[in-house]
């Protein structure tokens, strides 16, 4: 498609077609109504002006009778600029005046009217007057009236005038049309250009802008953050993708050579019951790692809004400190829960359970001091804080360094003194999951010594009040 081709069909230039037709048409209406409001007021001056004339004319009878009023109307038609006169008779035989011929009928007809005339000139051009007609006393018949040259020659300039307007408008219009989409045809060129290379592969290119905050630019900017958060998911699924590879290789490759070692090693039915005991416990791990990565996809997605309900969260707290009360107690971890009740929100009450029965398991498992002989303390609390909840898990373990806190937040990610002890590294990435669902924030903060995790979580509408 040539350039030409392609500046027609943008929508810009379309638009600019239908304002300047609407524009034209618009502007054809108001020269028009002032036309005639021209006319109008032209025909009232001349309605006022033979009114007058007739006013004196009448007044010149009543005086002298026919003849002083012949000798008026002699005098007064032979002035340069004059009006029209004509005196006849009754039967309509021509007195006196400057008019020598008038259309059948025209002396009978009463009120001002618009007629054809003849001058008394020897012209033999068609005239055409607004004249009125008065009968006097004694059968008589005056006419009088003014030529409607000048209002015709004023409608022929004001005809000029609309058709050269309109010209303009036209010209003015397109030439503008054509601008205006050149320069949006350049950006969406360009746009265009850009997303071209994007779908190559070049995931870093954004769209360009020109700083004007006008449409387009605003478009931009909208696609641009679009695109860095595809950056960004897809950063995230080839680091999910790369954690997922390395993680999970182990418990396979355990579960492959614990398979292998039974087939050459077993020698009786128990020897394959131990084989198959620890592959079904491997394989409940991984099922395990996998539920909680669905479940961190659904999250992320929106697909768990449906779930939404009032509920306590302080009764969550007391219900998720009774589960793992009896685990703390054989890890040898004391378990306190402090919960003001009740503490009402809207949200996914199963979902904000997994989130802080996650928190609670990795404090037992990881939250033991780093003092030989301490007492390894877990803090439960659930409280409200102006119109938000906050649900902390605090620890006296060693913690997590403030460069690593943003880290462990991401799957798969486990600090170097964890990778001892089981876990998948997805309960921090589930429980932050839960809160931006609810929008609401996990944070990580130093508990001196140890480690708080706090759910931050806003109440409902019908809760704050």
């Amino acid at each position: 498609m040539t350039a030409l081709g392609k500046l027609f069909r943008t929508t810009v230039f379309k638009l600019s077609l239908v304002y300047l037709v609407v524009f034209a048409i618009g502007a054809g209406l108001v020269l028009m109504r002032v036309g005639m409001n021209v006319k109008e007021l032209f025909d009232d001056q001349i309605d006022q002006t033979v009114e007058a004339e007739i006013a004196g004319l009448s007044e010149q009878y009543r005086r002298g009778g026919i003849r002083r009023l012949v000798e008026t109307v002699e005098r007064r038609a032979n002035q340069p600029g004059s009006s029209l006169y004509l005196v006849t008779t009754f039967a309509g035989e021509r007195i006196a005046g400057n008019v020598a011929q008038l259309p059948v009928g025209v002396l009978e007809r009463p009120g001002l009217i618009e007629t054809r005339y003849a001058r008394t000139d020897g012209v033999v051009a068609e005239h055409r007057a607004l004249a009125r007609i008065f009968l006097l006393p004694g059968g008589f018949r005056l006419l009088v009236g003014r030529d409607l040259e000048d209002r015709e020659a004023l409608r022929g300039l004001m005809l000029q005038a609309l058709l050269t307007s309109l010209g303009w408008l036209v010209l003015i219009g397109a030439a503008g049309g054509i601008f205006v989409a050149m320069r949006v045809l350049r950006r969406v060129d360009a746009m265009s250009a850009s997303a071209q290379t994007i779908m190559s592969g070049d995931l870093a290119q954004r769209l360009p802008r020109t700083g004007s905050g006008d449409e387009l630019d605003r478009l931009a900017t909208s696609l641009n953050a679009m695109l860095e958060r595809i950056g960004e998911l897809m950063k995230g699924l080839q680091e999910v993708s790369d954690n997922i590879a390395h993680d999970l290789k182990t418990p396979l490759t355990r579960l492959r050579n614990g398979v292998d070692e039974a087939l050459r090693k077993a020698q009786s039915p128990d020897d394959y019951r131990a084989c198959l005991e620890k592959v079904v416990e491997e394989s409940e791990g991984l099922i395990r790692v996998f539920d909680a990565l669905l479940m961190i996809a659904r999250l992320e997605s929106g697909a768990a809004q449906e779930v939404m309900q009032d509920f306590d969260v302080a009764e969550v707290a007391r219900d998720v400190a009774e589960l793992y009360d009896a685990v703390a107690e054989e890890q040898g971890v004391m378990l306190t829960l402090d919960a003001q009740a009740p503490l009402m929100m809207r949200g996914g009450r199963e979902l904000i359970g997994q989130a802080l029965a996650n928190l609670v398991d990795n404090a037992i498992k990881y939250g033991s001091p780093c003092e030989a002989g301490a007492q390894a303390v877990v803090n439960v609390a659930a409280r409200r804080i102006g119109d938000r909840l906050e649900l902390v898990v605090a620890d006296r373990g060693p913690g997590v360094a403030v460069e690593d806190r943003a880290r462990v937040l991401e799957r798969f990610v486990r600090l170097e003194r964890s990778r001892s002890r089981p876990g998948s590294g997805l309960g921090l990435s589930l429980a932050s999951a839960v809160a931006r669902l609810h929008q609401g924030v996990l944070r990580l903060d130093d508990n001196e010594p140890g480690l708080r995790v706090t759910l931050d979580l806003p109440m409902g509408e019908d809760q704050k009040r």
